[in-house]
C-alpha cells in the first residue's frame, strides 16, 4: 500500500491550545481530510462540497436537537 505526502494540518485560530479541535487538511486529490484532536489517528475524507453542507447546516442549528440513542 503506498502512502502520498504527508498532509499539513491545520485548526481554526478560534481553537484554545487545550480544547478539542477539528483539524482539516488537502488530500491532494481535490478532497479534504478531517482529523480529531482527541483521536488523531482516525482520519475522515470528503469533498469540499460535502464539508461546505455540513458547516451550513450546523451554522443553520440543523443538529441542535440531535440526541444519541
Amino acid at each position: 500500500m503506498r502512502s502520498g505526502p504527508t498532509p499539513v494540518w491545520r485548526k481554526s485560530t478560534f481553537s484554545e491550545e487545550a480544547s478539542s479541535c477539528v483539524y482539516v487538511a488537502a488530500a491532494g486529490n481535490g478532497k479534504i481530510k478531517l482529523r480529531e484532536s482527541d483521536d488523531p489517528h482516525i482520519v475522515l475524507t470528503t469533498t469540499p462540497a460535502a464539508l461546505r453542507f455540513l458547516i451550513r447546516a450546523a451554522k443553520a442549528g440543523d443538529f441542535d436537537r440531535v440526541q444519541e440513542g
